[in-house]
């Protein structure tokens, strides 16, 4: 149950469970999970006070800021760190100062860490996880190119597939539409030729993402998690969390502009691209090595007829209903209209609620406040690399 194979939120939750049943004496779980006991016991506090809200990572920019420094301060440290971003807080201090800007190192540090410019490595306390995986295929970045590529190429970009760990271009295919037919079939393709990943990085956008009401989570991203692929979603707005894909995407558009194919080639092209991208072209961030010679295929095979998903002995599973919702004790909840005619696993602590649909927890129900909190799996912030 080691950090760097979890997502951050996810821990949080295993641990919250294994400390509310007393499963272990703290010290055991604490140690467990690579955290000090007073932080094991303000997780369970704040588990017990406001469920997985409450663990969830929470924003280090204060809730008001009256000393906060001036705005061309801040700029001034932004600029230095962009300049030089293997620089920590001590050193940028000394270039200041040389600029007439007087700042303690500790205010530095509150500005980097306001621009989320802090990397793990920079940082002396436990490393909350790593955004680049340490093998092939334990986590895929997904996304789609922006609209127009060229003339008459339709309002939709191809789809790009990147292995985080080589780099590696999985797929880039030409797609009609973001509906979900082509995507999974395009998927199914990568899935037989590549194998399955452990996880898979997307935004909030189509086909994958619902923003209905009723939303959420899209039948498309259902039949990916039946495959045992965890979901990951970067957060609203922030692009660079699918940093990998975005600059595959950047070296694919400067490609198109220096040597973009002729008419009627647009497919053919894009496959020798791919081919480039993977076995010729050297990349910095792997010292120079193309991504196939770092990429492996994985050893999990895809399934095109996979059988129905069996939940453990004994579990407590429910259907959901052609509303989306829930029938416990006479009481029905919400969970998401995707997951109509599917039984989900639930898992009772305390007062809450925890609905699992496969292995990935979906919805958290509390009792007490009668409230059904849809929960979404999610990924660190990266800070971005350079281009490579």
């Amino acid at each position: 149950m080691g950090w760097k194979r979890m997502d951050v939120r996810e821990q949080r939750v295993a641990f919250a469970v294994s400390a509310v049943r007393g499963e272990k004496p703290m010290s055991a779980l604490c140690a467990e999970y690579g955290i000090s006991r007073p932080t094991g016991y303000l997780w369970l506090k704040r588990y017990r006070e406001a469920g997985i809200g409450g663990i969830a990572e929470r924003s280090r920019r204060p809730r008001s800021m009256p000393a906060q420094t001036a705005w061309a301060k801040e700029e001034q440290v932004v600029a230095l760190r962009l300049q030089y971003p293997d620089w920590g807080a001590r050193k940028l201090q000394v270039l200041l100062a040389r600029e007439g800007v007087t700042l303690t190192v500790s205010s530095v540090h509150r500005i980097l860490l306001r621009y989320e410019m802090v990397r793990e490595q920079d940082s002396h306390g436990h490393a909350t996880g790593r955004f680049e995986r340490e093998r092939p295929n334990e986590l895929w970045q997904m996304d789609f190119k922006g609209p127009r590529l060229w003339p008459g190429a339709g309002a939709v970009g191809p789809l790009s597939v990147i292995d985080d760990h080589s780099r590696y271009a999985i797929a880039l295919q030409p797609v009609a539409s973001t509906q979900a037919g082509p995507v999974r079939e395009h998927l199914e393709q990568a899935f037989a030729a590549c194998g399955l990943p452990d996880a898979m990085l997307m935004d909030h956008g189509v086909p994958w993402w619902s923003h209905q009401p009723t939303g959420g989570r899209t039948q498309l991203a259902l039949w990916l998690i039946r495959q045992g692929i965890a979901l990951h979603h970067g957060r609203f707005r922030h692009p660079q969390t699918q940093g990998k894909v975005e600059r595959f995407h950047g070296s694919l558009a400067r490609a198109l502009e220096w040597r973009g194919p002729a008419a009627g080639e647009q497919v053919a092209w894009l496959e020798r691209f791919r081919w480039e991208y993977n076995h010729v072209r050297p990349h910095q961030a792997l010292g120079m090595k193309t991504p196939a010679s770092v990429w492996t295929r994985s050893e999990r095979k895809y399934d095109p007829h996979q059988p129905a998903w069996v939940y453990p002995e004994g579990s407590w599973t429910l259907k959901v209903d052609c509303q989306g919702k829930l029938n416990i004790h006479g009481q029905r909840w919400r969970v998401g209209k995707a997951l109509q005619g599917e039984r989900v696993r639930i898992e009772q602590v305390e007062q809450r609620l925890l609905v699992f649909y496969c292995t990935t927890l979906v919805r958290e129900i509390d009792l007490v406040t009668q409230r059904s909190t849809m929960v979404e799996r999610w990924i660190t912030n990266p800070l971005p690399a350079p281009q490579v």
